[in-house]
């Protein structure tokens, strides 16, 4: 199994890493840059609802050079100075547009701003986070002429695959348009990532251990999962304050043993981009994590599988 894992993805994790990916595309180390384009959403303006999502708080996850204040060419240049002091040898990145929607928008100012990005000489390609529903033929059709000459992923925030539980986090769309979405993307040869929460109130570890069947019928390159936060000013801090009995959180020692064994059923074909999310405490309703890096977070989860020798798709049967 060892030998088989190690040569699928071609360095000794111990699971398909974003780094060894790029690593794969570019021949070296790619950094993102996140870019706040001032977007919104289809349930935050009216047209499917007001609120937005019961857990969404942008800002939680947002870095602070980040402001749609600024053009796209500052944020990009600040966020790359920001990067290179942290990261000696980030020299190439790609705009990674974080904030809400980032398609959802006439076509024609979305290719104005795409192409804006890309004009930057150190910006090799985007990545573009934006919802399921707000996405169609003509803007894919758009993503992978550009894509022939840039790198361009497109990350779908699914979230779950319960059509039950997006109807209770206020969605607004089901896990069928997520998967349409998906499809017609990667049908057009577009990098397609997917955005996942574990632990929506009423979903048992079980449960989350067999959604991972469904995720793996998707047509994915990159999966993204992280814990659930109850960040302050969102609809689920409401109930949360309401109903703590509604909710249960993992402590870290026992997430990274959860996560484990997701990752031992998930398709060694998925490159895994994170697994934990982590924002400041001051943001967090409840019982967080601490100040912990997202460094600490992967050095744990290795040490975990190491000590096991767990393997990310272990128990994938196909």
């Amino acid at each position: 199994m060892s030998e088989q894992v190690v040569y699928e993805w071609g360095d000794a994790r111990r699971y398909n890493s974003y780094s060894g990916y790029f690593r794969r595309l570019f021949g070296g180390r790619m950094q993102k840059v996140t870019v706040h384009a001032g977007f919104t959403c289809p349930n935050r303006d009216g047209t499917l609802g007001r609120g937005g999502c019961t857990f969404c708080n942008n800002e939680a996850f947002t870095p602070g050079y980040c402001s749609p204040s600024k053009s796209v060419e500052r944020q990009i240049e600040e966020g790359i100075e920001f990067h290179r002091n942290r990261y000696r040898s980030a020299d190439r990145f790609l705009a990674y547009f974080q904030s809400y929607s980032n398609t959802y928008a006439p076509l024609e100012q979305l290719s104005e701003l795409y192409d804006r990005a890309l004009s930057h000489p150190r910006v090799t390609g985007i990545v573009v986070g934006t919802r399921p529903d707000c996405v169609d033929e003509r803007k894919l059709d758009y993503f992978e002429r550009l894509s022939r000459r840039k790198f361009v992923a497109l990350e779908y925030g699914i979230e779950s695959c319960s059509d039950e539980t997006l109807r209770a986090v206020n969605r607004g769309h089901d896990f069928a348009c997520a998967r349409r979405a998906v499809e017609m993307t990667a049908e057009r040869g577009i990098h397609v990532g997917g955005h996942f929460i574990l632990g929506f109130p009423g979903e048992s570890e079980e449960q989350l251990l067999r959604q991972t069947e469904t995720i793996n019928s998707l047509p994915l390159n990159t999966v993204k999962f992280h814990q659930l936060q109850v960040f302050r000013g969102t609809a689920m801090a409401r109930l949360y304050e309401e109903h703590p009995e509604a909710f249960s959180f993992w402590e870290l020692p026992d997430y990274i043993a959860f996560f484990s064994q997701l990752l031992r059923r998930l398709s060694p074909k998925f490159v895994l981009e994170r697994f934990a999310g982590e924002a400041p405490p001051r943001y967090h309703l409840n019982p967080g994590w601490g100040l912990i890096r997202n460094e600490r977070l992967w050095t744990l989860l290795e040490e975990y599988l190491a000590r096991h020798d767990f393997w990310q798709g272990e128990l994938y049967r196909g």
